[in-house]
């Protein structure tokens, strides 16, 4: 059932009708045929050609609800459950108003050239979702679609958007700096989305999502969409939009429940020291496809993604401290299918929509009912079957209990579960005798290193490559010593400039003041060629010394270890 939420004032509805609480001002409603087509709609017939070559024919519930809507130009809230077709509920009315070149009425433009529609999302990985879906719609035309986002050099966007583009999809903060920097002209944007309208108006992404809107004419389309909707986003929503219809679309079948009906809800109580055996039965369940695991930081992505590795399984990991190349290099391995299993932090849970992911495991609970939803919603999209696993640590029961008393779940107390125990393997149709350790015989998937990694020319990361999973970092080079730590001390233990740095081999033990100094019995470690580092004024000829310097009580340091006047001694 589709319904319009009566809370906010509109000039127009349309839905199948549904109780108000309350009279909307000068509102009318349209029955909607239930088997209705793209076709059926006011859509360029291109738009409706194109989609139908990717084998999308009929609307989802929270399509079919916008389209007359955002066709007609009315600023939308959508919330509809994740999975469900959201991007297409902004993407079709935004790509029918936009002119591309050769159309009737391009050149009739005020600015032909500059972006006639921007699309703000939160993630790098949900730009290219949203700027791929747009361009398979827009196949038959001929709209130049560009992705702006960080971790990627800046000359190709610049030049990108300097030759000309018709829709901008991207992230706030690259956004900004080319606003910034006069390469963005938002002027003539004439339509505006925020998609994870939630996540874009929290209150760390308001400034830069006041900053963009104020580039944009006061006379825009404004669409919102997003899986959770609180009120108090509502209210800062209607700062920038016009008399906004809020809708929200569930499909006929659907219990009520904020979850997707098709995904199964499966919560253990887990011990964080076998996790990753659970992890890895799990993996071999009758009937598993592509897997999302999702860890709360980067630092337990990769090391799971490690061990899971390590066992056998074809895994990548996505997380923040990857390079841009590193990130997307894992999920072309994961949508191709060279890996099965994805590691990843919630930066990639708004981002993934990919095909056949049949599990999500969260090894860590979620911060809130909004993570969890979003976390679960990569599985069951587009009316396929999924299943949600949670990991509850006993320290977390408390956090659970509210997640589950929010979404209604009821399963306020986890069993107690361990990677032996018969429910997990009832739970999850998991074969008997199924151990930790994938077989060599199921080991049949290419890996992670079969993806080529792009090279992106990225910014703000050290060399712009990829960790390799498996834990090996090599040395470090351009580091301290080439990687080696000799006593905890700096190379060779002399500083450069040859002040009053640490006598020679950096030697942190404590002092004490048992008489005259002495000459070091710690000499600093010697260079290949057998001579001790020297300081920058010796001079580099002759036999070398090393320069032993002490520093007295009266705080005056003695060249070469010679003795000096006795310092009064502890009693």
């Amino acid at each position: 059932m589709t319904t319009i939420d009566p809370e906010i004032e509109t000039t127009e509805a349309s839905a199948l009708a549904a109780p108000m609480t309350r009279p909307l001002k000068s509102t009318y409603s349209s029955v909607q045929a239930v088997d209705a087509s793209f076709s059926d709609f006011d859509v360029r017939p291109e738009i409706v050609e194109a989609l139908a070559a990717a084998g999308i024919t009929h609307p989802f519930p929270i399509q079919a609800m916008t389209l007359p809507v955002a066709l007609a130009g009315h600023d939308i809230i959508g919330q509809a459950k994740t999975g469900t077709g959201k991007t297409l509920g902004f993407g079709v009315p935004l790509l029918n108003r936009v002119l591309a070149p050769g159309e009737d009425g391009f050149d009739a433009l005020p600015a032909p050239g500059k972006p006639q529609a921007l699309v703000v999302v939160p993630t790098r990985e949900l730009a290219v979702q949203v700027a791929g879906d747009l361009a398979t719609a827009s196949a038959k035309r001929s709209v130049r679609v560009v992705q702006v986002y960080g971790g990627r050099a800046y000359e190709p966007q610049i030049a990108a958007l300097n030759s000309g583009v018709d829709v901008v999809v991207g992230t706030p903060g690259r956004m900004i700096d080319l606003l910034k920097q006069r390469h963005l002209d938002l002027s003539f944007a004439k339509t505006v989305v925020l998609d994870e309208a939630d996540e874009m108006l929290d209150l760390g992404f308001l400034p830069d999502v006041e900053t963009l809107l104020a580039a944009t004419p006061a006379s825009r389309h404004t669409m919102l969409f997003s899986a959770t909707m609180p009120g108090a986003v509502v209210a800062m929503a209607r700062r920038y939009m016009t008399q906004p219809t809020h809708i929200r679309a569930q499909d006929p079948d659907d219990d009520g429940s904020q979850t997707v009906k098709n995904i199964k809800q499966v919560v253990y109580r887990a011990h964080a020291l076998d996790k990753v055996e659970m992890v890895a039965r799990i993996l071999q369940a009758n009937g598993r496809g592509l897997t999302i695991v999702f860890a709360r930081t980067k630092r337990t992505a990769a090391k799971v993604a490690d061990d899971l590795v390590e066992r056998g399984f074809a895994a990548g990991a996505l997380h923040g401290d990857l390079g841009q190349g590193a990130r997307e290099q894992a999920l072309r391995a994961f949508r191709h299918g060279k890996v099965d299993v994805l590691v990843a932090t919630d930066v990639a849970a708004r981002g993934i929509d990919v095909e056949d992911v049949t599990h999500v495991i969260n090894y860590q609970c979620p911060e809130d009912e909004k993570t969890y939803l979003h976390r679960t919603g990569r599985t069951g999209r587009a009316g396929n079957k999924g299943t949600a696993v949670t990991f509850v640590d006993w320290d977390d029961i408390p956090r659970w209990g509210l997640i589950d008393r929010a979404l209604g779940l009821g399963i306020p107390e986890p069993v107690e579960t361990y990677s032996s125990s018969p429910n997990l393997y009832e739970d999850l149709d998991i074969p008997a005798g199924t151990k930790g350790r994938l077989p060599k015989s199921q080991q049949t998937r290419e890996g992670l290193s079969a993806e080529a990694l792009e090279d992106l020319g990225e910014t703000g990361k050290r060399g712009g490559g990829a960790r390799p999973v498996g834990g090996d970092r090599g040395p470090r080079q351009g580091g301290r010593d080439g990687g080696r730590r000799d006593g905890g001390g700096r190379a060779g233990g002399a500083r450069r400039d040859g002040g009053r740095g640490r006598s020679g081999g950096g030697d942190s033990r404590p002092r004490t003041d048992q008489g005259p100094p002495t000459t070091s019995t710690n000499p600093a470690p010697c260079s290949d060629s057998g001579q001790a580092p020297t300081g920058e004024g010796e001079a580099r000829t002759g036999a070398r010394r090393g320069r032993n310097r002490r520093r007295t009580r009266s705080g005056r340091p003695t060249e070469g270890g010679a003795p000096t006047q006795s310092a009064p001694t502890a009693d």
